[in-house]
């Protein structure tokens, strides 16, 4: 609260209002116009829950390749031509599973673009590699 003198000389003990109510007015306005534009909303269509049941994948399929060059499909050592004739067994099957692609860290590069080369030569689209380590069987 300010005092102020007044003309007599005696002492004022009011509150001007002028700067008060300019404040109060110009919040009012910014208020009026930015209401319509926080009210504002926009119709949407959300989908709509289905109860289709979910298609089941096949199992994916383990190819393990060793640091010896090795190739091991689901536990079972394997050469070029048996691997050549389950990749095409698999890629003739109607749900075509996963290959998934373990390679030892000191697996030559060659050994699995070799691997690649050969499910892609079958016609297989779907290699995962897998970068964790396989677990382990308890027995």
């Amino acid at each position: 609260m300010a005092l102020l003198n007044n003309s007599d000389g005696e002492m004022m003990n009011e509150i001007n209002m002028t700067p008060l109510i300019d404040v109060m007015l110009v919040l009012l306005i910014v208020f009026m116009v930015t209401l319509p534009v926080i009210q504002h909303s926009v119709d949407i269509q959300l989908p709509r829950e289905t109860t289709n049941p979910v298609e089941q994948q096949a199992a994916p399929i383990s190819v393990d390749i060793t640091a010896d060059g090795t190739i091991v499909w689901d536990g079972f050592p394997v050469d070029q031509a048996v691997l050549q004739e389950k990749l095409a067994q698999t890629a003739a099957r109607t749900d075509r599973p996963a290959l998934q692609l373990y390679a030892d860290k000191a697996s030559r590069y060659e050994s699995v673009a070799a691997v690649l080369a050969a499910a892609r030569r079958a016609g297989l689209a779907k290699i995962n590699f897998v970068t964790e380590a396989k677990p382990q069987d308890p027995t």
